[in-house]
């Protein structure tokens, strides 16, 4: 009983900053979506995510060939060769992709300083947020592949490596393809799971929270900010320049199409969004 509770323990204390993440991705989610979405996704989305990583490290797709390095089994919960935190980690960010694409392609309601995404069914289940979604979460990896590959000379450790070395930093592009089909996979299941989800109405201290909608994009913006805050700390500025000028046009670009939509409705959109989800859509 002593060694499983050392290994569940030391599942939290040797990646803090992953469940820092997840408990940010559990409180921003539930408050969109309600526990039982949530719940739902987290469980299939985990499984979605080990699924990809135990086929690729026996069989080379979706990600292309690439090895986890034992060095932490002793201290840390993992299934099969592949460590429970890496293929977590997918789920919380799934959702902040997610939640981000649908902050960018829904009207916006402007009210006392606050922004109300007016989301619908059909826009929850559109292949233009599957799209969007999908590959917002495959930028992630390409920002965050390249400083976790780094990871002997940071607290992260050296935890897995590509049988041939990529051209992106030492990442192979059949990584970032692979990635892109698995976050598909993973979107449309969130997408599922959303559409169903009217969700009961909160307390009004709740309801009414301030900048709710904002959460899953922080989120997504503070996953970008910590790895190029790590490459940094290493000393690789080349992979913190890039990484900045892979996401800088694209949030600028989300930016303006953002402002450009507040208060920019119309009443069908509205009264779309009322009746779909009124938990979201009313102040």
């Amino acid at each position: 009983m002593s060694g499983l509770f050392d290994i569940a323990l030391g599942t939290f204390t040797c990646r803090p900053y992953v469940f820092a993440f997840f408990a940010a991705y559990l409180l921003a989610a539930v408050l969109h979506l309600g526990w039982r979405a949530v719940i739902s996704f987290t469980i299939v989305g985990y499984l979605i995510s080990f699924a990809s990583e135990l086929s690729s490290i026996n069989n080379g797709f979706p990600y292309g060939w690439y090895y986890y390095i034992d060095a932490t089994s002793n201290r840390e919960l993992w299934i099969a060769g592949v460590p429970f935190f890496d293929s977590l980690s997918y789920v919380f960010l799934c959702y902040c992709s997610y939640s981000t694409a649908l902050f960018i392609l829904a009207p916006l309601r402007g009210w006392r300083w606050n922004l109300i995404p007016l989301e619908t069914r059909s826009l929850r289940k559109s292949f233009s947020l599957l799209l969007l979604g999908s590959l917002l979460q495959a930028y992630l990896d390409i920002i965050i592949d390249p400083v976790s590959l780094q990871g002997k000379r940071w607290f992260l450790g050296q935890i897995y490596g590509y049988r041939e070395k990529g051209h992106h930093f030492g990442v192979p592009l059949s990584n970032y393809l692979g990635w892109w089909l698995v976050s598909a996979v993973m979107i449309f299941a969130l997408q599922r799971f959303a559409s169903r989800s009217a969700g009961l109405q909160p307390p009004a201290g709740v309801r009414l929270l301030p900048f709710k909608a904002f959460l899953g994009p922080i989120l997504y913006l503070s996953v970008i900010a910590f790895n190029l805050s790590m490459a940094l700390l290493i000393g690789e500025v080349t992979i913190a320049v890039s990484g900045l000028f892979i996401v800088f046009l694209p949030l600028v670009i989300s930016a303006i199409f953002i402002r450009r939509r507040i208060n920019r409705y119309t009443p069908e959109e509205l009264a779309d969004s009322l009746r779909d989800y009124p938990r979201q859509a009313a102040p």
